[in-house]
């Protein structure tokens, strides 16, 4: 009987990507629960295998193995103690740095301490004998798929990164006894690109970019780019027809900026504005609620770090952006085109903001967002809660001068209001803004009477009685109607939308208190909330009373704004960009 490969999808894994790491070498030790691997191996004449019955000897072999051919070599082993036998070569390979790939195999560790034969625990492991280690599953289903190729990419390029290194994988086995695979399935190889990184790393280039291809950079959250990169980032685009996609944390504000969020929410129509061939990730945790569809994702960081967001990740660039982005459009080339897929999507957007009639949205935070977003004095910081306010206020666009942010990486709701007090006192002549609910807001109250508290503090606090995000028509929470109310949405807590509470407690700490329970009463209070920052001024707490079914209607009424295709883009395009602009009403619409 012919035998080829495993049927255990994350040896396939595994052999697909030393081949395409370019890693041949193995040093083989006997064994049960390795066979899977080597039997593989051993059926591919792309590999370089050699013997070694003591693992310590082996590890050692594959010491001088890879000190001399300068490659990576990968060493297997069983399980029990065979795998303790490979800590000496290991010590000295992380101290001299050698590129040695350490594959153990276990029986899975859910069977660790339960008395069963060669289980031992290897779920950590001393610091220096492997600058990564990794537990590989069995690769039963698509999710564990997923992170088994994630992990392993990671572990190849650990080999030689940073000067490189022994790595350790721990690869579970179920002991198939079927070898009837005859090609490993494409599997996605992730390469980065570093200006640290030796020459001998296959994936250390930068890649062409295809004009041809649609490109988008998505930012998360992000510190305010300077002129210089914001200018770099604009050359991009224009060179390669691309856009980007953020929202008020990303810190961009060039010319070919979209705030996707409003778009991709659209519940009863969809658009292809959000499917791109290459996207371009730069940035940390987003919180907007932008969903886009990538065939591939760069990733550009400093850290170097595998961040696989949108699981379509193929190359981590190591580096600023600004780098990034100059290498492909550098500041000499001639000025290139403008972008139509900039057109396009504004287009969209003008498409469905001329849908929104704000005068029909309830009383809540997207109706408060609408009024107020764009009036948001010149070159303020604001800090939005996350969840409900960053959802509503990335809707709408704010002044180019006023810089946003957001406690995402984290992502809890502790500590807005001591972060926005934080910021403020490194600039006490600027004006501090933060927008958050109730449960956010009395979290963390104590700080508002902190006496380092300053006049250019404003806090715009959306009271609604409960966690009004569980309590939306499409959260999970929804399910259970009013009995979420109880310990789902945390309803009923500090005072019950009491009138006085926050009031006294804010005049009694030396803010100056607005109010507002509808509409009216809020554009009656909300130029006193805006006003400039004199040596007079006192920190202003503006306290909303809202419901929560108002804004969950608030928020199903914006997302179902495009309610029809026929008709409703292409006359609302034709009006804000004349002839030209129906020209992207098939492509946005998909047609």
């Amino acid at each position: 009987m012919e035998h080829f490969y495993s049927i255990e999808k994350s040896v396939q894994i595994l052999i697909s990507l030393l081949k395409q790491h370019n890693i041949r070498k193995i040093v083989a030790s006997p064994g049960t629960t390795n066979l899977s691997f080597v039997a593989s191996a051993m059926q591919d004449p792309w590999f370089e295998i050699y013997s070694s019955v003591d693992e310590r000897s082996g590890c050692y072999i594959a010491c001088g193995l890879a000190f001399q051919s300068k490659e990576p070599v990968v060493i297997s082993c069983t399980g029990a103690t065979a795998s303790r036998n490979y800590m000496p070569g290991l010590t000295e390979a992380f101290y001299s740095k050698l590129p040695i790939l350490a594959i153990t195999a276990t029986q899975g560790n859910n069977k660790i301490g339960h008395l069963v034969a060669q289980v031992l625990d290897r779920t950590q492991i001393q610091n220096d004998v492997a600058v990564l280690s990794e537990s590989i599953t069995a690769s039963i289903n698509e999710e564990e798929e997923w992170s088994n190729n994630v992990k392993i990419n990671r572990a190849l390029l650990a080999l030689r990164h940073h000067g490189g290194g022994p790595v350790h994988l721990d690869f579970q086995t179920i002991y198939p006894r079927d070898y009837s695979v005859k090609e490993c399935p494409e599997t996605r190889a992730i390469f980065r690109t570093s200006p640290i990184d030796p020459v001998s790393n296959p994936g250390n280039f930068f890649p062409e970019i295809e004009k041809s291809e649609r490109i988008a950079i998505f930012l998360g959250r992000h510190n305010d780019f300077s002129i210089e990169a914001c200018e770099a980032i604009d050359r991009f685009c224009a060179k390669y027809n691309a856009v980007v996609f953020c929202d008020h944390t990303s810190g961009y504000k060039g010319k070919y900026r979209v705030l996707l969020p409003l778009i991709t929410t659209q519940s009863l129509i969809s658009f292809e504005i959000n499917k791109v061939d290459l996207l371009i990730h730069v940035g940390e945790i987003s919180g907007a609620y932008m969903t886009v569809l990538p065939k591939k994702v760069w990733r550009v960081s400093p850290d170097g770090e595998l961040r696989d967001c949108f699981r379509k990740l193929t190359r981590v660039f190591e580096m600023e952006s600004e780098v990034f982005f100059k290498h492909y459009a550098p500041a000499d080339e001639p000025d290139a085109d403008e972008s139509s897929y900039l057109e396009e999507c504004n287009a969209t957007l003008a498409a469905i903001r001329e849908k929104i009639d704000s005068s029909q949205i309830p009383f809540s935070n997207i109706w408060i967002a609408s009024q107020t977003a764009h009036r948001i004095p010149e070159n303020s910081v604001v800090h939005l809660g996350i969840l409900n306010t960053l959802r509503a206020w990335n809707m709408f666009e704010m002044p180019e001068s006023v810089s946003s942010t957001s406690n995402t990486g984290g992502f809890g709701i502790d500590g807005i209001l001591s972060t926005l007090v934080g910021a403020s006192l490194a600039d006490k002549e600027k004006l501090f803004f933060a927008i958050l609910g109730d449960l956010a807001f009395f979290y963390d109250m104590n700080v508002a009477g902190n006496r380092h508290v300053g006049n250019n503090i404003r806090i715009l606090f959306i009271n609604n009685g409960k966690g009004t995000e569980f309590r939306n028509y499409n959260h999970l929470g929804a399910l259970f109607g009013e009995e979420a109310d109880n310990y789902i949405a945390a309803a009923g807590h500090f005072g019950n939308k009491s009138h006085d509470l926050v009031r006294h407690y804010a005049e009694d700490l030396g803010f100056e208190y607005l109010t507002a329970d509808n509409k009216e009463e809020y554009l009656n209070n909300i130029d006193r909330f805006l006003s400039p920052l004199t040596p007079d001024s006192y920190p202003i707490l503006f306290e909303i009373f809202t419901n929560s079914e108002d804004e969950s209607n608030a928020l199903k009424m914006v997302n179902e704004t495009c309610h029809s295709a026929k008709g409703m883009v292409s006359q609302t395009v034709k009006g804000v960009l004349g002839k030209k602009g129906t020209q992207f009403v098939k492509s946005i619409l998909g047609k």
